[in-house]
């Protein structure tokens, strides 16, 4: 187990040190080692999983490392994502330059966050979300055109403020309790640490700070221009993995491992997951930048998964996981999709567009698939999280929450056929009657999103039993 944990680190870092040098072997052997890096680390995720009910923790390089059910899932997410995104950028990234430095900050970035999924210290916590950041921060400018260099500035800025709030809340902790460890911290509120002030406001501070990093509404600023401004593949991973390991994941295992999921914070949560749902879904409707509408989107997929942890019960928690997964995959791929139009067309304005799928079929019934997922139409997996969050809402009797779930779930249904209609459908605009289908490794790298997504709602029962509810119960069962 040590070892394989090991392959997680050290892969994607050692690949990314390496990456100058056979860079300089030619284009393809920079190709196929991120491609063996990535793959390995989705390889070592899958021979983890047979121990997805079980947990294992022991000390590496230092730092205190744990796997149980809850690191796998987003584990699989990272890296399951992160795979797909070097496999498009083997074609995309041409027309930017710079192979090799792009795919060692991917490999950074990767690095960084199974890191961050994997340690159990919030100092460690702390370093490997800095290691990530600072790679995001890089490639969402990566053009190093004015709208991106001014986005990844706005991003940078907003991240030092939320990682700020981070640090005072660590610091606060380390001197109320003595401790930074996540074990010694649920002791320490355990024996009655818990209703400290002043570990109160350091509970406030996680909430704002990793609320930040994952784009929560009224924290969402920075989202709506980096998505745009940056490469398809890093949108990709922002939408997809960044905001989910970065604030998401961060804020599941401070306050249901640690804190013990109060009360007061589930509502916090809620009330941020309600303003998020129904804030980006209407700001969406209103885009007509390609980018800028799914950015949005992201947000208001993100309130889903606040909603669920916030509803608290079994259902709400397991439909919060199952999107975490589900919202990954169809994000990743309509991100991946606007990344394959913008290549070919040149432009994100979806008025400019109409008719694409009779040039670009691929990429065209591939977007179908993320659209029926993301609205949450059977079979798709999209279907089954936000059931189980309906569920969720259901049974702890919150009838409006359930409501709005389902009004927002059909509301993005709408806007997202409307996107397809303006893109893909219709009467083809002239000047793009010679325009060709996206490259071979991003037409796959969409491929394989897209039929991950329909899989994943057909065998949803073997899903849900081997990947979500083993990281729930983690969650339930406080570890």
């Amino acid at each position: 187990m040590e070892g394989l944990v090991g392959t997680l680190f050290l892969t994607p870092l050692v690949g990314a040190l390496l990456m100058p040098w056979v860079s300089k072997l030619g284009r393809r052997a920079a190709d196929a080692f991120v491609t063996l890096a990535m793959v390995v680390t989705v390889v070592t995720c899958l021979l983890l999983l047979p121990g997805a009910a079980s947990t294992c923790t022991f000390e590496w390089l230092g730092a205190h490392v744990e796997v149980d059910g809850l690191s796998l899932l987003f584990l699989v997410v990272v890296n399951g994502v992160g795979l797909c995104c070097a496999v498009y950028s083997i074609d995309y990234i041409g027309h930017y330059g710079g192979r090799a430095k792009f795919f060692s900050l991917l490999l950074l970035m990767v690095m960084g966050l199974n890191g961050m999924v994997l340690v159990r210290d919030l100092f460690s916590l702390y370093l490997f979300l800095e290691v990530a950041s600072v790679a995001a921060y890089v490639l969402v400018a990566y053009n190093l055109e004015f709208d991106g260099i001014e986005a990844s500035l706005k991003y940078l800025l907003l991240s030092v403020v939320a990682t700020g709030m981070v640090l005072i809340g660590i610091s606060l902790i380390l001197a109320t309790t003595g401790t930074l460890g996540f074990a010694g911290l649920r002791a320490a509120l355990a024996g009655g640490a818990a209703s400290n002030p002043v570990l109160m406001l350091a509970a406030g501070l996680f909430v704002a700070g990793f609320g930040l990093k994952a784009a929560v509404v009224p924290f969402h600023a920075w989202l709506p221009d980096a998505h745009p401004s940056a490469p398809a593949p890093i949108s990709a991973m922002l939408s997809g993995v960044v905001i989910k390991v970065a604030g998401v994941y961060a804020l599941v295992r401070l306050f249901f491992g640690v804190y013990a999921a109060p009360p007061h914070v589930l509502r916090a949560l809620l009330i941020l997951g309600l303003l998020s749902m129904v804030v980006g879904a209407v700001v969406a409707y209103f885009q007509t930048d390609f980018k800028r509408l799914l950015a949005y989107s992201s947000i208001s997929q993100i309130g889903y998964i606040l909603i669920g942890l916030g509803i608290g019960n079994w259902f709400g928690i397991v439909g919060a996981l199952f999107h975490v997964l589900n919202h990954a995959i169809f994000k990743s791929l309509l991100f991946l999709n606007s990344g394959a139009v913008q290549y070919r067309t040149g432009t994100r304005d979806i008025r400019e567009m109409g008719g694409l799928e009779n040039r670009m079929r691929v990429t065209g019934v591939t977007s179908v698939f993320g659209t029926l997922s993301i609205a949450g139409v059977p079979p798709f997996g999209g279907f089954f999280s936000k059931l189980f969050i309906i569920l969720g809402a259901v049974a702890a009797k919150q009838w409006v929450v359930a409501f709005l779930t389902v009004f927002f779930s059909i509301f993005t249904l709408g806007y997202f056929l409307y996107l397809q209609r303006r893109v893909f459908f219709g009467k083809l605009n002239e000047k793009w009657n010679e325009l060709k289908e996206a490259p071979a490794a991003m037409s796959v790298a969409v491929v394989v999103l897209a039929a991950t997504t329909l899989l994943v709602g057909v065998f949803f029962d073997s899903v849900l039993r081997g990947l979500i509810e083993p990281a729930a119960r983690v969650l339930v069962g406080g570890n």
